[in-house]
């Protein structure tokens, strides 16, 4: 690999969040699902916990939204990340690389932009794929809380 294409390609280390691209910014998504898990937050002391419950637009199988252009008319909550509200970004994911390129970290190993594949995210232990529960009237989210797994490094298998 050339050193400009090394360069163009790894546009996440070379450029600060304001300065990508829409293209780029929605690349950063590793497709976990994560963020879009329903979560609590203690009264007590300010803490987030992370319930199985996906939200309804949520494709528990992909870990993709199912109306992703349209999500915030269905979903009125759902919040669009933009650069603006980088110092806002603690409660996604600690996995998240919205998160970590605005903490000034490195992306992760098993993201898809560094491995080329989107199963990386799954191969890692990352994605809610196979945790999540579709969003229903009867659920109680206190009954649904969740500790999220670190995630698995393929060199530690």
């Amino acid at each position: 690999m050339t050193d400009q294409h090394k360069t163009s390609t790894e546009f996440w280390k070379h450029k600060r969040l304001g300065q990508m691209t829409h293209t780029e910014w929605e690349s950063l998504c590793d497709g976990c699902g994560r963020c879009c898990l329903h979560k609590l937050e203690d009264d007590a002391d300010g803490r987030m916990y992370y319930t199985r419950v996906a939200c309804e637009l949520l494709d528990i199988s992909t870990c993709r939204c199912k109306d992703y252009a349209n999500r915030q008319k269905t979903v009125p909550d759902c919040i669009q990340l933009s650069v603006e509200q980088a110092h806002f970004f603690d409660w996604l994911p600690d996995t998240c690389a919205y998160r970590l390129l605005a903490e000034g970290e490195p992306l992760p190993d098993w993201h898809p932009l560094i491995t080329g594949d989107p199963q990386s995210v799954i191969d890692a232990g990352i994605s809610v794929r196979h945790v999540a529960i579709s969003e229903s009237d009867d659920i109680d989210l206190t009954e649904e809380v969740i500790a999220l797994q670190p995630p698995v490094y393929p060199h530690d298998t």
